[in-house]
């Protein structure tokens, strides 16, 4: 029998329900469920990504049109439930309850309806209204599953509407109803889920307790059931909250029910087992799935391995196989073009205007301009990988490996994240639920090549080694890599006396990739890298111009010379001079600052460019080494901020400068004495 939303569930909603302009819908979701594809389907570029207030997680904010009317989408947390356990559950939770959004959109993966209807369990409860989006329903016939939309719908009591995200299929079905629900045109009469029958009563002297004295916005049903549950954010909330005589018999009760978490959590998988018996036909007994044919190979201990080494191998080769000669076309046909034309229509102008123009803006930012094709293809194959389900096969087979650093596969996410920038590695840490494998996992990965330091690599290589290029840069990858194991083994023993975690991970299924999720990944990042290159590169790309130029107009004389020849006998150890050493050290703000000191410095605009002027000047050894340290230097300054934010104190980043630090000199200086020694 249906029920309407409780008494004081529905009484927070008609009374306190904030009034707007534009209704708010927020987007609620299991990881690995679509609900970035559909976010991204719905809002296109009309969106905004920022951090939640006062946390490291990631804000997504969009806005969309419908029949002529606007809307506001908050993408909330990927979360598994709404109990207090991560920032996570608590960041979705409060903004449902604080924000009073108009609506929840619940998006669930119809091949994992199971697991995911436990988080529709606890959304269903909360005062605002909801509708369920079935998404991957082609994924869940695939995988042999049969689902009655009607009959899941009549056992939820809110509306369920069937949707493919990826190929945008239910989408316009689902707005339809959203509009339907905000205009009161559809009445929703949600099945609840019960504690169990034993804790019943225990439920209801702990509201009565706390009548009177919970806060708004919470409801106090909810509130009572979550103490049962032993929600600790609530549990603070509501001891604060009553007088002390009330929150000791409040205790007391908790007390003689100890178990009532397991009674909760029994309540809803027994209210998801009868509407599963009710809704869906699993597959016969027996019938393997697409996913679980692939796994066969994709997780097999030795030849999931060789898999992975094969897809990282496919991914750096296509990135430099198709980018480097792109990179190469920018550097001579863009920026050296663009250096003529501001050199010959500067012509008139004063020396210092157009040395500015030419070597310090085009000189400087042009140089790091030229990643943009390595980047562009980096973050593609990433997101393809990433969407298609695959990085969390790369996890479990990494496992074994994984544990020589004392860590495990759930580590691998986070430092396979690296590759592409090291502050989300360092952040995605929050991943990892041991301590010691996070502290550990954070030290080490700013070890992983990033694609600034990848791109840094490839444009140097491709100047002093030309045809060798891709085998230096993917040498150099390689010893980055071992670096990381050794300092990973060096760390857990020393600071956790080779303590292992154990591992547990979900296995999302493997889906066909959404081209515009990737797409729109790829676009962000790509813009967010250009107004870096055109606001910190451009200053200090400017900064270290005027610092070439100051005081008498030489670069021998200047400023920036005085500051090289002072570190210059450190960088001797390494064979370099001080315009390496000035440009190794400028690389701690951004690591393309490196190529753009070297083109102001060098006059990179010229005729010849960047490439051919190190090429003359330099030695391979000397090359080799300033590229070793390259790989090996220390986080930028935003990575290093990120690792005092993650670990909780600057003590941890310390550890990291210095650990990166002497390694980079130490095994720097090795290469270029070997070097040398072999007549390099």
């Amino acid at each position: 029998m249906s029920e309407p939303y409780p008494i004081g569930i529905a009484n927070l909603r008609e009374g306190t329900k904030l009034k707007r302009e534009i209704p708010l819908v927020a987007l609620a979701g299991q990881p690995n469920t679509g609900k970035s594809t559909l976010f991204n389907l719905l809002t296109g570029l009309n969106q905004h990504v920022g951090n939640w207030p006062g946390k490291t997680i990631e804000r997504r904010e969009g806005t969309f049109q419908h029949n002529s009317r606007s809307f506001r989408l908050i993408d909330l947390p990927g979360t598994y439930s709404l109990t207090a356990n991560s920032p996570e559950e608590l960041i979705a939770r409060e903004f449902i309850l604080r924000e009073q959004p108009d609506l929840v959109i619940a998006l669930v993966s119809a091949a994992n309806l199971e697991r995911s209807l436990y988080l529709v369990a606890e959304l269903i409860s909360l005062p605002t209204p909801l509708v369920v989006a079935l998404n991957m329903m082609d994924v869940a016939e695939l995988e042999g599953y049969r689902i009655d939309v009607e009959l899941l719908q009549a056992a939820l009591g809110v509306p369920v509407v069937p949707v493919v995200a990826t190929r945008a299929q239910g989408v316009r079905e689902l707005l339809q109803v959203v509009e339907q629900v905000l205009n009161k045109e559809r009445v929703l009469m949600p099945r609840l889920p019960e504690i169990r029958a034993d804790h019943r009563q225990a439920l209801k002297e702990i509201q009565n307790l706390i009548h009177g004295y919970i806060p708004a916005p919470y409801p106090l049903e909810w509130a009572a059931l979550k103490l049962l549950e032993g929600d600790a954010e609530l549990t603070r909330l509501v001891r604060e909250s009553l007088p002390p005589e009330r929150w000791e018999a409040v205790h007391e009760v908790l007390r003689a029910h100890d178990d009532a978490l397991m009674a909760v959590a029994s309540g809803r998988y027994e209210w998801i087992n009868r509407i599963l018996r009710a809704a869906v036909t699993r597959p016969p007994i027996g019938q393997i799935g697409l996913t679980e044919r692939i796994d066969r190979f994709a997780t097999h201990p030795i030849l999931g391995l060789v898999i992975l080494a094969l897809v990282l191998g496919g991914v750096f080769w296509v990135t430099f196989t198709l980018g480097s000669p792109l990179q190469e076309w920018l550097e001579i046909q863009v920026v050296e073009r663009l250096a003529e034309f501001a050199a010959t229509s500067l012509a008139a102008a004063p020396t210092w205007l157009q040395g500015l123009v030419v070597d310090g803006i085009i000189g400087g930012v042009g140089s790091v301009i030229t990643f943009l094709p390595i980047l562009v293809i980096f973050f593609a194959a990433f997101g393809l990988l990433e969407d298609i389900g695959y990085m969390a096969r790369a996890a479990y087979v990494m496992d074994n490996f994984m544990h020589l650093m004392g860590l495990h596969g759930k580590s691998f996410l986070p430092l396979f994240l690296g590759f592409g920038c090291n502050v989300p590695a360092v952040m995605g840490t929050r991943v990892i639920d041991s301590w010691s494998a996070r502290l550990v996992t954070i030290l080490i990965a700013p070890f992983v090549p990033c694609t600034a330091r990848m791109a840094v690599v490839a444009f140097l290589a491709g100047a002093f080694f030309e045809r060798y290029a891709t085998l230096v840069s993917w040498g150099l990858a390689l010893l980055a890599l071992s670096m990381l194991v050794v300092s990973g083994v060096l760390l857990n023993a020393l600071l956790f006396r080779g303590k292992r975690s154990a591992f547990i991970m979900e296995m999302p299924l493997y889906h066909i990739p959404n081209s515009r999720t990737i797409a729109l990944l790829v676009w962000q990042r790509t813009v967010a890298f250009v107004k870096k290159a055109g606001t910190v590169i451009l200053a200090f790309s400017v900064l270290v111009w005027v610092l070439s130029v100051l005081p008498g107009g030489e670069l021998e004389g200047s400023f920036l010379a005085r500051f090289g020849k002072l570190v210059e006998p450190v960088g001797r150890w390494m064979g370099f001079d001080w315009r390496l050493t000035v440009a190794l050290l400028t690389s701690f703000l951004a690591k393309e600052n490196a190529v753009a000191t070297l083109g102001v410095v060098f006059g990179a605009a010229e005729e010849g460019g960047l490439s051919q002027m190190l090429l003359t000047t330099y030695s391979p050894a000397v090359a080799l080494a300033f590229l070793t340290a390259t790989m090996l230097f220390i986080p930028c300054a935003a990575t290093l901020a990120v690792i005092k934010q993650e670990a909780g104190s600057w003590r941890w980043a310390l550890v990291n400068l210095a650990l990166m630090l002497a390694l980079s000199v130490s095994v720097s200086s090795l290469v270029y004495w070997l070097a040398r020694s072999w007549g390099w």
